[in-house]
Protein backbone atom coordinates (compact mmCIF):
# COMPACT_ATOMS: atom_id res chain seq x y z
CA UNK A 1 0.00 0.00 0.00
CA UNK A 2 2.96 2.33 0.59
CA UNK A 3 3.52 2.52 -3.18
CA UNK A 4 -0.01 3.76 -3.78
CA UNK A 5 -1.01 7.35 -3.15
CA UNK A 6 -4.16 8.20 -1.23
CA UNK A 7 -5.68 9.46 -4.51
CA UNK A 8 -5.02 6.07 -6.14
CA UNK A 9 -6.55 4.29 -3.17
CA UNK A 10 -9.60 6.57 -3.20
CA UNK A 11 -10.08 6.59 -6.99
CA UNK A 12 -8.54 3.38 -8.35
CA UNK A 13 -10.29 3.79 -11.71
CA UNK A 14 -10.14 7.59 -11.75
CA UNK A 15 -12.99 10.07 -11.42
CA UNK A 16 -16.18 9.84 -13.45
CA UNK A 17 -15.93 11.89 -16.61
CA UNK A 18 -19.08 12.55 -18.58
CA UNK A 19 -18.44 11.93 -22.27
CA UNK A 20 -19.29 14.82 -24.59
CA UNK A 21 -21.52 12.44 -26.55
CA UNK A 22 -23.28 9.45 -25.02
CA UNK A 23 -23.74 6.96 -27.83
CA UNK A 24 -26.23 4.10 -27.89
CA UNK A 25 -23.28 1.70 -27.77
CA UNK A 26 -21.81 3.37 -24.68
CA UNK A 27 -25.20 3.41 -22.98
CA UNK A 28 -25.61 -0.33 -23.62
CA UNK A 29 -22.11 -0.95 -22.23
CA UNK A 30 -23.01 0.94 -19.05
CA UNK A 31 -26.29 -0.94 -18.68
CA UNK A 32 -24.35 -4.20 -19.01
CA UNK A 33 -22.07 -3.12 -16.15
CA UNK A 34 -25.15 -2.51 -14.00
CA UNK A 35 -26.69 -5.81 -15.05
CA UNK A 36 -23.63 -7.83 -14.07
CA UNK A 37 -22.49 -5.99 -10.94
CA UNK A 38 -24.56 -7.95 -8.40
CA UNK A 39 -23.16 -11.31 -9.52
CA UNK A 40 -19.58 -10.04 -9.91
CA UNK A 41 -19.66 -8.40 -6.48
CA UNK A 42 -21.17 -11.43 -4.76
CA UNK A 43 -18.59 -13.78 -6.29
CA UNK A 44 -15.81 -11.52 -5.07
CA UNK A 45 -16.97 -10.93 -1.48
CA UNK A 46 -18.70 -14.20 -0.52
CA UNK A 47 -15.40 -16.01 0.24
CA UNK A 48 -14.27 -13.23 2.60
CA UNK A 49 -14.22 -13.91 6.33
CA UNK A 50 -15.83 -11.58 8.85
CA UNK A 51 -12.39 -10.21 9.75
CA UNK A 52 -11.61 -9.56 6.09
CA UNK A 53 -15.00 -7.86 5.59
CA UNK A 54 -14.18 -5.58 8.51
CA UNK A 55 -10.86 -4.49 6.96
CA UNK A 56 -10.75 -0.94 5.52
CA UNK A 57 -9.88 -0.76 1.83
CA UNK A 58 -7.56 2.18 2.60
CA UNK A 59 -6.34 4.07 5.68
CA UNK A 60 -9.30 5.99 7.07
CA UNK A 61 -11.62 4.38 4.53
CA UNK A 62 -14.68 2.21 4.83
CA UNK A 63 -14.44 -1.49 5.48
CA UNK A 64 -15.28 -3.94 2.70
CA UNK A 65 -18.56 -4.58 4.57
CA UNK A 66 -19.40 -0.87 4.57
CA UNK A 67 -18.60 -0.65 0.86
CA UNK A 68 -21.00 -3.50 0.04
CA UNK A 69 -23.77 -1.89 2.08
CA UNK A 70 -22.99 1.53 0.58
CA UNK A 71 -23.31 0.22 -2.98
CA UNK A 72 -26.74 -1.19 -2.12
CA UNK A 73 -27.89 2.02 -0.42
CA UNK A 74 -26.53 4.28 -3.14
CA UNK A 75 -27.97 2.29 -6.02
CA UNK A 76 -31.33 2.12 -4.24
CA UNK A 77 -31.33 5.92 -4.08
CA UNK A 78 -30.29 6.13 -7.73
CA UNK A 79 -33.16 3.87 -8.80
CA UNK A 80 -35.61 6.21 -7.08
CA UNK A 81 -34.02 9.18 -8.86
CA UNK A 82 -34.57 7.48 -12.23
CA UNK A 83 -38.24 6.96 -11.36
CA UNK A 84 -38.66 10.57 -10.24
CA UNK A 85 -37.10 11.91 -13.43
CA UNK A 86 -39.38 9.72 -15.53
CA UNK A 87 -42.54 10.77 -13.72
CA UNK A 88 -41.88 14.41 -12.85
CA UNK A 89 -40.52 17.35 -14.80
CA UNK A 90 -36.87 17.90 -13.77
CA UNK A 91 -37.48 17.07 -10.11
CA UNK A 92 -35.14 18.28 -7.42
CA UNK A 93 -33.91 15.09 -5.77
CA UNK A 94 -33.36 14.46 -2.08
CA UNK A 95 -29.65 14.01 -1.36
CA UNK A 96 -28.47 11.85 1.50
CA UNK A 97 -25.40 11.88 3.70
CA UNK A 98 -23.60 8.74 2.49
CA UNK A 99 -20.84 9.09 5.08
CA UNK A 100 -23.39 9.19 7.91
CA UNK A 101 -25.25 6.22 6.40
CA UNK A 102 -21.97 4.26 6.29
CA UNK A 103 -21.54 4.79 10.03
CA UNK A 104 -24.99 3.49 10.96
CA UNK A 105 -25.14 0.27 12.97
CA UNK A 106 -26.53 -1.84 10.12
CA UNK A 107 -23.90 -0.70 7.62
CA UNK A 108 -21.05 -1.42 10.05
CA UNK A 109 -22.29 -4.80 11.30
CA UNK A 110 -25.03 -6.39 9.19
CA UNK A 111 -24.38 -9.52 7.17
CA UNK A 112 -23.45 -8.53 3.62
CA UNK A 113 -25.92 -11.03 2.18
CA UNK A 114 -28.75 -8.62 3.00
CA UNK A 115 -27.23 -5.94 0.78
CA UNK A 116 -26.17 -8.42 -1.89
CA UNK A 117 -29.78 -9.65 -2.14
CA UNK A 118 -31.09 -6.08 -2.12
CA UNK A 119 -28.61 -5.03 -4.80
CA UNK A 120 -29.61 -7.98 -6.98
CA UNK A 121 -33.28 -6.97 -6.73
CA UNK A 122 -32.67 -3.25 -7.27
CA UNK A 123 -30.43 -3.89 -10.28
CA UNK A 124 -32.91 -6.34 -11.80
CA UNK A 125 -35.60 -3.67 -11.60
CA UNK A 126 -33.27 -0.88 -12.74
CA UNK A 127 -31.89 -2.78 -15.73
CA UNK A 128 -35.39 -3.87 -16.78
CA UNK A 129 -36.48 -0.23 -16.63
CA UNK A 130 -33.44 1.07 -18.51
CA UNK A 131 -33.80 -1.48 -21.32
CA UNK A 132 -37.32 -0.19 -21.94
CA UNK A 133 -36.51 3.52 -22.12
CA UNK A 134 -36.57 5.56 -25.32
CA UNK A 135 -33.88 8.01 -26.43
CA UNK A 136 -36.17 10.79 -25.25
CA UNK A 137 -36.58 9.15 -21.85
CA UNK A 138 -32.81 9.05 -21.39
CA UNK A 139 -32.68 12.82 -21.94
CA UNK A 140 -35.03 13.46 -19.02
CA UNK A 141 -33.23 14.86 -16.02
CA UNK A 142 -33.27 15.53 -12.33
CA UNK A 143 -31.72 18.39 -10.39
CA UNK A 144 -29.28 17.80 -7.56
CA UNK A 145 -29.78 20.55 -4.96
CA UNK A 146 -26.03 20.83 -4.27
CA UNK A 147 -25.31 23.48 -6.88
CA UNK A 148 -28.60 22.94 -8.75
CA UNK A 149 -26.84 20.62 -11.18
CA UNK A 150 -29.01 18.96 -13.83
CA UNK A 151 -28.21 15.32 -14.61
CA UNK A 152 -29.74 13.50 -17.58
CA UNK A 153 -30.72 9.87 -17.15
CA UNK A 154 -28.21 8.70 -19.75
CA UNK A 155 -25.46 10.46 -17.80
CA UNK A 156 -26.74 8.90 -14.58
CA UNK A 157 -26.48 5.43 -16.11
CA UNK A 158 -22.82 6.19 -16.80
CA UNK A 159 -22.25 7.63 -13.35
CA UNK A 160 -23.63 4.48 -11.70
CA UNK A 161 -21.73 2.14 -14.02
CA UNK A 162 -18.63 4.07 -12.93
CA UNK A 163 -19.78 3.91 -9.29
CA UNK A 164 -20.17 0.15 -9.61
CA UNK A 165 -16.67 -0.32 -10.98
CA UNK A 166 -15.21 2.26 -8.58
CA UNK A 167 -16.30 0.43 -5.44
CA UNK A 168 -15.72 -2.99 -6.95
CA UNK A 169 -12.10 -1.90 -7.51
CA UNK A 170 -11.82 -0.77 -3.86
CA UNK A 171 -12.56 -4.28 -2.64
CA UNK A 172 -10.67 -6.06 -5.45
CA UNK A 173 -7.56 -3.99 -4.74
CA UNK A 174 -7.83 -4.71 -1.01
CA UNK A 175 -8.06 -8.44 -1.72
CA UNK A 176 -5.06 -8.27 -4.02
CA UNK A 177 -2.95 -6.18 -1.60
CA UNK A 178 -3.73 -8.49 1.31
CA UNK A 179 -3.18 -11.64 -0.75
CA UNK A 180 -6.60 -13.07 0.07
Amino acid sequence: MENETLEQLCYPIGHFEKPSIITESLLQEWISVLEHLPQRLEEMVKPLTETQLDTPYRPGGWTARQVVHHISDSHHNSYIRFKWALTEESPVIKPYDEKAWAELFDTRTAPIQMSLDHLRAVHAKLVYLLKGLSKEDFKRQFIHPDGNVATSLDENVGRYAWHSNHHYAHIANLIQREGW
